[in-house]
């Protein structure tokens, strides 16, 4: 998409080609061009210029129809005519060469005509209008989605604005996204003319940018070669270094690899099974990764064993005889079958070893996963056609491809190109502030290379990146809503905003009624994705100095008399004046002192027993309370003991919740409400979001505190409510 791309012959680094995983026809650009000059062929006669193309093309789609590919050269050809790239070569030849790109990939016909034209609108006085009239809507949208934003216009937005319009259209159509993959492959492999500057602006772009998209579409084909291109620009010494390991290795007379594959071939042609074994060199970038990691290569570390089988069901035959028949690596052993990537790809991974300690990396897959696993979402074709439909006809679809929004198969939307993350990014880019704040953001959201899959409780599923928390998931679910999120449980148990999920987690957040909710700003501490940081981050600069407001919250008075603040630490409010306990009494000693224990209050109703202390006092436990074994092991004489006609009593209650504005007020409104007297009250300063509260109350009527347990856990934020078990001495 750039005319300042050169040719590699030009001066300029050069970059030796990596080991390639099948051979492709060396293109001579300077005979494209001169062919591109000598001007259209005669209707039905296809121009020499597109032989290498509709070769390629032939090779996936045999029925394919050439027309429109014909049609597209011919106006893309006169459209560039007279305008040249840097290294001299007619512009042609690069629209002719991505298009190339694409065609050996599998690309159907309509990406192909697209890309023929994907710079006719940006360079030439061909417009979006014209090409819709003579190409249909879905070319028009392909084009349109790959032009970029005009400087003039824009500034300095210009790129990120063009890279936020690419990923809206790539939304509807991701085949906008593999055009432009295959433009910036071409335009790295001419590179070398440019400054040495602008190369390594152009090759950060591609490296944080660019080349994710490529991971997460699948395009292995083209990700593998942008990394390699990248790698010697960006890291020279370390690229000739790596170069060095490669071709010292090709040098080595022995073949630990072909060895290894030999005798795979042994094993499935004597179990019958019909596969094809192929090793698979490691490109420049994987084998440096390698080096650094173990240090001494070994030779079969410079590549991998594939092995191609025609069913599914014959790769776990494959995996089952190599097993049993060669010494199997188990912790190396991954199913991406039974669970595949997130990008499209499947395939059995395994390793085998040796006596002499070599040991095989062994990829195991279909043909068709092969052609995935290399193509990505190239190798879906058209993926929003009829299967009985040729690619390029309009079908009812939407304009850019994508079915009409809702449409339905079998009860789920026809949807099969737009993964978790893509949907996550275009939601998130819609609340980008700016665009300085969405370049950043897109290349933090495309450093996430892994995703995790977690679960509702009613078993919906949210996609999120590796590494997110309980906020993200809050906001991924709710969007601004989930500024009331007060907490969540995961797998069951509670958990705090900040943990960190795993794949597989089922997740249940937990959500306050409250309006005036608000986020927390040590929330951004643990928010991982885009749209939960732009969130949080959006409504604090709305509330300025409202987190502030938030953190004192829980020091706030509640109403009630004899109250008091302890300052920067807990609320507390409490009568200090002890109250002589006359509900109980002594079966033997009727007479005698009797006090109920603090550490678990008991109440009419409960089972209790008792314990002479100093003084002749008996004191009265609950019978599990864990200080009566502690007595008993001390050698103290239980005491028998027994509740008399009176139902008043005295409990101590502690709630467990999250922290929010008004809690305090509102949970004493709630025990008031309820008929019971605060006696005294404690607030615990917060901790990882959580508040624990410790409520002495008194009841008119013991019978009436499970309904007071239950108005007390009906607060919003408030998650449990216990009786305690061990917050004052035993004695």
């Amino acid at each position: 998409m750039s005319a300042e791309a050169t040719n590699p012959a030009t001066p300029g680094p050069v970059v030796p080609a990596a080991p390639r995983r099948r051979s492709r026809p060396r293109i001579d650009l300077r005979r494209l061009g001169k062919a591109a000059l000598l001007g259209p062929a005669t209707r039905g006669r296809l121009p020499d210029a597109i032989g290498h193309v509709v070769e390629a093309h032939r090779a996936h789609h045999p029925d394919a129809d050439l027309e429109p590919l014909r049609r597209a050269y011919v106006l893309a050809e006169s459209s560039h005519r007279g305008q040249m790239r840097k290294s001299g070569e007619p512009y042609i030849t690069h629209p002719l060469a991505v298009t190339l790109i694409l065609a050996e990939l599998g690309a159907e016909t309509v990406t192909l005509t697209a890309s023929l034209l994907h710079d006719t609108v940006e360079d030439t006085d061909v417009t979006l209008d014209q090409v819709g009239e003579q190409f249909g809507a879905e070319v028009r949208y392909l084009v349109d989605g790959v032009t970029k934003l005009e400087k003039v216009d824009y500034g300095a937005a210009a790129e990120p604005e063009t890279f936020r319009k690419m990923l809206v259209a790539t939304g509807n159509d991701v085949r906008v996204m593999s055009i432009k993959l295959a433009d910036r492959l071409h335009n790295m492999r001419t590179l070398g003319v440019m400054r040495p500057e602008k190369q390594a602006r152009i090759a950060k772009v591609t490296r944080e940018v660019l080349i994710p998209l490529a991971e997460r579409l699948g395009v292995q084909a083209l990700k593998t070669e942008l990394e390699d291109l990248v790698f010697a620009i960006l890291h020279p010494e370390e690229y000739e270094h790596t170069r060095g390991l490669i071709v010292d290795n090709a040098a080595r007379e022995d073949d630990a690899l072909a060895e290894f594959a030999e005798a795979m071939r042994v094993v499935l042609r004597d179990a019958d099974i019909q596969a094809e074994v192929l090793i698979r060199p490691r490109h420049f970038v994987s084998v440096h990764r390698v080096s650094r990691k173990r240090g001494r290569m070994r030779d079969c570390d410079f590549g991998r064993l594939l092995v191609l089988v025609n069913e599914d069901a014959d790769c776990y035959a494959v995996l089952g005889e190599l097993h049993t028949c060669m010494t199997p690596v188990v912790s190396e052993f991954k199913d991406f079958i039974a669970v595949p990537k997130f990008n499209l790809y499947q395939s059995l991974h395994t390793a085998v070893a040796r006596a002499d300690g070599q040991v095989a990396e062994v990829l195991i897959r279909t043909h068709q996963m092969h052609k995935v696993a290399e193509a990505g979402v190239v190798a879906l074709g058209n993926p929003y056609a009829a299967p009985a439909e040729e690619p390029g006809g309009e079908g009812g679809r939407a304009v850019g491809g994508r079915p009409e929004s809702g449409a339905v198969v079998d009860g789920e939307r026809v949807d099969p190109t737009r993964p978790g993350w893509l949907s996550r990014l275009l939601d998130w880019q819609e609340a980008a502030p700016d665009p300085d704040t969405f370049w950043s953001t897109l290349r933090e959201d495309l450093a996430q290379d892994r995703e995790i899959t977690v679960f509702r409780p009613d078993g919906g599923t949210l996609g999120l990146p590796d590494g997110a928390t309980c906020v993200d998931a809050a906001y991924a679910q709710y969007g601004d809503d989930a500024h009331a999120c007060m907490g969540a449980r995961v797998n069951g148990r509670l958990a705090t905003l900040s943990t960190v999920l795993r794949d597989g987690d089922t997740v249940q957040l937990l959500m306050g009624q409250d309006p005036a909710s608000e986020p927390s700003r040590e929330w951004l501490e643990h928010a991982h994705t885009p749209a939960a940081r732009i969130a949080i981050q959006r409504w604090l600069a709305a509330h300025p100095g409202a987190d502030a407001a938030s953190s004192s919250s829980e020091s706030e008075k509640p109403a009630s008399s004899g109250e008091r603040t302890a300052s920067g630490a807990a609320a507390a409010f409490e009568e200090p004046v002890p109250r002589p306990d006359t509900a109980i009494t002594v079966v033997d000693r009727p007479e005698a002192s009797v006090r109920l224990a603090g550490c678990c209050t008991p109440v009419p109703s409960d089972e209790v027993t008792g314990f002479a202390v100093r003084g002749g006092v008996v004191t009265v436990h609950r019978v599990e309370c864990a200080a009566v074994a502690r007595l008993a092991s001390a050698g103290r004489a239980e005491v028998d003991v027994r509740w008399g006609d009176t139902t008043e009593c005295r409990v101590t209650l502690v709630a467990e919740s999250f922290g929010r504005p008004h809690l305090l007020a509102d949970l004493t409104e709630a025990i008031a409400v309820e008929g019971a007297e605060i006696v005294s009250a404690t607030v615990e300063p917060p901790s990882q979001q959580r508040v624990r509260h410790t409520y002495t109350l008194q009841l008119p009527d013991a019978g009436h505190l499970p309904t007071l347990m239950r108005a007390m856990r009906d607060v919003a934020g408030v998650y449990d409510v216990s009786r305690t078990q061990h917050h004052a001495p035993a004695s």
